[in-house]
């Protein structure tokens, strides 16, 4: 182990917002303001707040054109939540966010929500008078281990994959190392796998690594590299959070899979993650692939909101339209 836009003038900083349930790196203003210092707040940035005696609501927003607003959120992502300080009346924070929300926007747009949050932000949108059309779209897979430590997690994951780990490990091929903070080396490795590997181009290296380096220096970061004969053939990024591990990015190359080098990575990264950070939840994001189910044993649907300002006649066509196919079954 190494241990090596629009942006409202008025909106005043407040203490860290977090979401409701556990906290990610996706619940701090830090990760909205390196995603608008990187383009992705469209045509403007928006942090639309509301409040209840001495609780506050924040939503972070971009506007994707004039009167339309979205979560700020990008590919990287693993879901767009209110976030709040305070304890007290979240719903009704929420509901006063959304009402001052109606006064500047025509139609608002909210993915990934999560499927804890799907319902509390629904009603709020219609308690502030919004039309809400909420379905569900994509799949966020996450271990659960409650009462269970590594070995009994590890007894009831497929005998393949368990196999698979015994086998591979045995014949000594892959060499794993695991990082606790930035290493530019090992950073440029991953680069490199990922650049040689079946996946599209990388949405945007210069925030994912600004990303890195900001979870570093707070504490959070975690990496693995794989190598066979002092070559790396695989790479994967997490951070560990509030009792969770969150699991980022993940590559290897191609003509290594015989060696099970990923495979490998990952067994070493949750027996880390489970006995040295002592996580109680295990994230693996967005999406909905297949071996995502051997490692994990909690899967939810994500959603998509979209609401609609009755108030502006603009809303009137598209509302209709988003409803009418939500009746004809064309989602």
């Amino acid at each position: 182990m190494q241990g090596n836009g629009e942006h409202p003038a008025n909106d005043a900083k407040r203490p860290p917002a977090r979401g409701a349930g556990f906290a990610s790196p996706f619940d701090r203003e830090e990760w909205f303001d390196l995603l608008t210092a990187h383009g992705f707040a469209g045509a403007g940035r928006h942090d639309a707040r509301g409040t209840a005696v001495d609780t506050h609501a924040l939503l972070p927003l971009r506007i994707e054109r004039p009167g339309h607003y979205a979560g700020l959120a990008n590919w990287y992502s693993f879901a767009i939540r209110p976030l709040y300080t305070g304890d007290g009346d979240r719903p009704a924070a929420l509901a006063d966010l959304f009402a001052a929300l109606r006064r500047r926007a025509v139609r608002l747009t909210l993915y990934p929500v999560p499927d804890t949050e799907q319902m509390a932000v629904a009603s709020a949108l219609r308690s502030a008078g919004w039309w809400v059309k909420a379905s569900p779209k994509g799949d966020r897979h996450w271990l659960d281990l409650s009462d269970l430590n590594h070995d009994s997690w590890w007894e009831s994951r497929p005998g393949a994959l368990r196999s698979t780990v015994r086998r591979k490990a045995k014949k000594g091929v892959v060499d794993i190392e695991l990082f606790t903070a930035f290493d530019a080396d090992a950073w440029a490795a991953y680069e490199a796998i990922y650049a040689a590997s079946w996946k599209p181009e990388e949405g945007d290296s210069a925030l994912l690594r600004a990303f890195a380096e900001a979870e570093s220096a707070r504490g959070t970061f975690r990496m693995g590299l794989a190598r066979i004969e002092g070559a790396p053939v695989a790479a994967q990024y997490w951070t560990v959070e509030d009792g969770t591990a969150f699991i980022h990015k993940l590559a290897h190359v191609e003509d290594s899979l015989k060696a099970s080098p990923g495979t490998l990575l990952s067994a070493a990264l949750f027996r880390h993650v489970i006995e040295v950070d002592r996580v109680c939840r295990v994230d693996f994001g967005t999406g909905n692939d297949a071996y995502k189910r051997d490692w994990m044993n909690r899967h939810e649907p994500l959603w998509h909101i979209e609401a609609f300002n009755p108030a502006r006649i603009a809303a009137w066509g598209p509302g209709l339209k988003a409803f009418a196919r939500s009746v004809l079954g064309r989602e």
